[in-house]
């Protein structure tokens, strides 16, 4: 396992539900001191696991085909157990099961609360802006395309897509068919939006509408 909310059991990739973890090579601080808190967090999953009998129930599959599940060791939730630990995130857009667990280990200052940290969903943003803008093959300045503008929201949830076979513009919101599979390559002008009045004001149109 590579981070604190994954992990692989009989050969089936399980991804744990309603939580979120530091991404594994994610560095927080405390006091202003780094600390690589993904990694500290994928070994607290570790010993959750390691030796145990698991048993998972599954609650969905994600967008990269991953089973999602609730998790227990024999002896308790994994997912309340990293989120309790201050080593995960209560994931509010897939459910509010840990909510509690957050706000204990919040209040007692634990893991990553004893310090300052990025939660893992804008760390994974800012990282695919950054990965995007990595210097390409050379081009003349007046072919490049303006980059779209960041969402004004911590958390966009709308995907402006612009299809491939007829460069219609169409945003999907969470719910809708085949939202999951729906990629965002802001490379191709593609983009995000934080309400669905942003989306149309931008020329998208609501798909299937």
């Amino acid at each position: 396992m590579i981070d604190g909310d994954s992990l692989e059991l009989d050969g089936v990739r399980i991804r744990l539900h309603a939580i979120d973890a530091p991404e594994g090579k994610q560095s927080c601080s405390r006091n202003t001191v780094p600390w690589l808190c993904g990694a500290e967090s994928a070994s607290k999953l570790r010993t959750l696991v390691a030796g145990r009998a698991i048993t998972c129930t599954k609650t969905d599959t994600d967008s990269y085909g991953r089973t999602v599940a609730i998790c227990t060791n024999g002896e308790s939730d994994i997912g309340a157990e990293m989120v309790s630990a201050g080593l995960a995130l209560a994931y509010r857009r897939y459910g509010d099961d840990y909510v509690d667990e957050e706000d204990a280990a919040r209040v007692a200052k634990r893991g990553l609360w004893a310090g300052e940290f990025t939660p893992p969903w804008d760390y994974r943003h800012d990282s695919a802006e950054r990965s995007n803008a990595a210097p390409r093959e050379p081009r003349d300045s007046a072919q490049q395309p303006s980059p779209p503008p960041a969402p004004q929201c911590r958390d966009p949830q709308i995907k402006g897509n612009i299809s491939q076979r007829d460069g219609r513009r169409l945003y999907h919101v969470p719910g809708m068919p085949n939202y999951d599979e729906t990629k965002i390559d802001p490379q191709h002008g593609e983009r995000w939006f934080c309400t669905e009045p942003e989306a149309r004001a931008a020329g998208w149109a609501r798909a299937g509408g």
